[in-house]
């Protein structure tokens, strides 16, 4: 692939990130900020007289204009990484198209960078949470991320070894086992994070919860079905070029 190619990619990830971050945000603006004001209002009414500072930046302020910010430019960023991960993998999972190839790519995605480290270490709204263990909490958490796609990348590579043994399928089967095995020793020997404050609403924590999760599937989802167009529509003149050099070749 010709670096006209990957750049041409990696500007399309970025509009596809950007429109799949518009969608997360909706998502994450109508499911999750309840699960937000529903954690400030529990930790402000539990916190002494003498806690309360001043507000630097207003609720509504964050929840408007900083969550747009915030969201919009992850996913710009987001979209560029995944593209250039895009075009390495083109070509090396499979006789796949370019649609079929982004949303695998998706999917493992969402499965490595999310949900592995999710299962792990939870998404946690305000008030949940020891304050001084955030630093460690957030390097546990990365390196979980780290650690869910370097597994990935060694179970691919390990089932693309064991294929030629065992049949594309069996090789699937214990490629996969293999990811399971190694992410399930990760959660046990990695330290665990589980206070929450007495008398904190549970439907509260797993409504934030199950809404990061839904914000996530729509960011991941959304991102695969747009980029994959995008991306097929950049790689056809080249197929189609390459296949009309091969006839006039032929007929030569």
């Amino acid at each position: 692939m010709n670096s006209a190619t990957v750049r041409n990619l990696l500007v399309r990830g970025m509009l596809a990130g950007l429109a799949a971050s518009m969608l997360a945000l909706a998502v994450s603006y109508f499911l999750g900020e309840p699960g937000v004001d529903a954690a400030i209002a529990f930790e402000e009414a539990h916190a002494h007289e003498d806690e309360h500072g001043a507000e630097v930046v207003s609720r509504t302020l964050q929840s408007t204009a900083g969550l747009s910010t915030g969201v919009l430019v992850y996913g710009v960023a987001f979209g560029g990484i995944t593209a250039l991960a895009y075009c390495f993998a083109l070509g090396r999972i499979g006789r796949f198209g370019p649609r079929a190839s982004a949303l695998l790519l998706a999917a493992a995605g969402l499965i490595t960078v999310y949900v592995v480290p999710f299962l792990k270490y939870p998404a946690n709204p305000p008030a949940v949470g020891d304050p001084d263990t955030v630093g460690r909490r957030t390097a546990l958490y990365f390196l979980m991320i780290a650690l869910g796609v370097l597994l990935a990348v060694g179970a691919v590579v390990l089932g693309k070894r064991l294929a030629p043994l065992l049949g594309n399928w069996n090789a699937t089967i214990a490629a996969s086992a293999f990811y399971v095995l190694a992410v399930g020793l990760a959660y046990v020997f990695l330290p665990s994070f589980s206070k929450v404050p007495e008398h904190f609403p549970a439907a509260a924590l797993w409504e934030f919860r199950l809404a990061a999760i839904a914000v996530q599937i729509t960011l991941w989802t959304a991102f695969g079905l747009v980029f994959g167009v995008l991306a097929e529509r950049a790689l056809a003149p080249a197929t189609a070029s390459s296949e009309g050099g091969t006839e006039t070749v032929v007929k030569g």
